[in-house]
């Protein structure tokens, strides 16, 4: 938990009283239902809740905005950064659900009232996001395709609109037909070795699409 509020000085003491639940709410849904590898759930700060935090290092998220969270498993990155930014609105979505079941109890448990669930394919939504944010549940060209029409056409943030991926090891090959693509290492934010080859990568989306 130390690990959260070293990166992250300024948070509210509701919102250091929501990071500290966390590991009690998932460890407690972890013997039920495991959607936290049991060696990471011993880990959650480091390899779930900072690494998820990465992204608000890349940007951070407006009042209002819409972020949309594509195979959230057990809500990660989106429950972590639901947290960080309670003003903006989130869209957790995963096709498994068991997986949403586990998201709606933490989300209830820790009070947040800026998290909504669905249990589908993100294929079936209709709604519009600011950023789509997810931790490597495809290929950049599988995951484009499973987004597009997704991302609202106005741009608010320092950032353009599209997708926030977190991702791991050599990207050429996966981004070489995406000019447009930006990869910020997270070991220029978090000195832990876990970092090293940890990525977010920023993929602004054409406005046709």
């Amino acid at each position: 938990m130390k690990i959260i509020s070293t990166y992250f000085p300024d948070l509210s003491e509701n919102q250091l009283q929501q990071f500290k639940q966390l590991e009690e709410l998932y460890q407690d849904w972890n013997l039920k239902i495991n959607v936290v590898s049991r060696k990471d759930i011993d880990e959650i700060y480091l390899r779930h809740v900072l690494h998820s935090l990465g992204i608000a290092k890349i940007q951070p998220f407006l009042p209002k905005a819409k972020i949309l969270d594509v195979g959230t498993g057990g809500g990660f990155p989106g429950i972590p950064l639901a947290i960080l930014f309670p003003e903006a609105n989130f869209h957790l979505v995963d096709s498994i659900g068991k997986k949403i079941k586990v998201v709606d109890e933490v989300v209830e448990g820790l009070g947040l009232q800026n998290v909504k669930t669905s249990n589908c394919r993100v294929e079936e939504l209709k709604e519009q996001y600011d950023f789509i944010v997810s931790r490597a549940v495809a290929q950049m060209p599988t995951f484009v395709r499973w987004v597009k029409g997704k991302i609202l056409k106005k741009s608010n943030h320092e950032l353009r609109n599209g997708i926030l991926y977190l991702k791991g090891g050599d990207l050429t090959e996966e981004l070489q037909q995406y000019a447009a693509a930006k990869i910020y290492p997270l070991s220029d934010y978090f000195t832990e070795d876990f970092f090293e080859t940890k990525k977010v990568v920023h993929l602004p989306m054409k406005v046709r699409l």
